[in-house]
């Protein structure tokens, strides 16, 4: 496995691929490896020669430099992981190589950016929407794999990939799951245990208003006081957005569900031990679709 720090390096590592014929597929990742993203590594083998993943914590998507600090960092763990998966390439630049203070030029995607994590955290697509570009400029992949978990990402890179024209295919992967459903994610390990325990409140969410939708209910403000019930019950758990958006556009439902609709959660966790600032947001989704309902409801 080769390891490359600087994008000049990998540039011309993937012109000499292509000009050999070789397939890429790059596996963008902020480290902190897990189950979650070793799928995407076996989506990527699926469909290319070769699999490149990047680790790069982007410091310019937190809110806070303390955010950035405490997000969970072990390069060594990571590039073992990648070993053992049989990644042929890890990226993993240091962060003068992707962030330049006086960097002028930012991409920004419009609507599909602009509701649920893009009104709660302003400013963090336009950060990922930069990055990645950065990324798929430096690594040249024939296509990127990203996890489904995070819907309104991988909406807004493919939206950024349409409109600016890059030529890779952005492929969506399905969120991979703990035993007891709470979806993977590199910040469920800064879960405090008691935390960690009430988390599951967010699948009992996502199952509650499927279910409903299965029985025939397709009322939009019912379907999320439902969502929502669930999560109430959880005593850490503090609400950021609990929505329902279009599943291809994000934009707004009508009253009474006719298309796929995204349930969108977002919620933070306290810890009975720590400030409030230092509570962990997790996200989760679930695609619910009225075409599957009972004609009884």
């Amino acid at each position: 496995m080769r390891i490359i720090g600087k994008v000049a390096e990998l540039q011309a590592l993937a012109d000499c691929e292509r000009a050999a014929g070789e397939k890429i597929a790059l596996v963008p990742t902020m480290g902190a490896l897990h189950a979650g993203h070793l799928s995407l590594v076996e989506t990527a083998r699926e469909r290319a020669d070769r699999v490149w993943v990047s680790i790069f914590v982007n410091p310019t998507q937190f809110e806070s430099a303390a955010e950035a600090s405490r997000y969970p960092r072990d390069r060594e763990r990571d590039l073992q992981c990648c070993r053992d998966a049989g990644v042929d390439v890890v990226f993993a630049p240091e962060p003068d190589e992707m962030v330049d203070p006086a960097n002028q030029t930012w991409v920004e995607v419009g609507e599909v950016a602009r509701p649920l994590c893009g009104r709660s955290r302003p400013g963090h697509f336009r950060a990922v929407a930069t990055i990645v570009a950065k990324l798929l400029l430096a690594a040249k992949p024939h296509l990127a794999v990203f996890g489904e978990k995070d819907y309104q990402q991988l909406a807004v890179i493919r939206r950024m990939v349409r409109d600016l024209g890059f030529d890779v295919e952005i492929v969506g992967a399905p969120t991979v799951r703990e035993p007891d459903g709470l979806a993977l994610s590199s910040r469920n390990v800064q879960l405090h245990p008691e935390a960690r325990r009430q988390a599951v409140a967010l699948v009992r969410a996502l199952d509650a208003a499927e279910g409903a939708v299965a029985s025939g209910e397709l009322d939009a403000a019912r379907l999320l006081a439902r969502a929502t019930a669930e999560i109430e019950k959880a005593p850490l758990a503090r609400i950021d957005y609990v929505e329902l958006r279009d599943a291809h556009s994000l934009g707004p439902v009508p009253e009474k569900l006719a298309d796929p609709a995204l349930l969108a959660l977002a919620v933070y966790f306290d810890s009975p031990e720590r400030d409030a600032a230092e509570a962990v947001r997790l996200i989760d989704n679930r695609v619910l679709d009225p075409r599957r309902a009972s004609s009884s409801g």
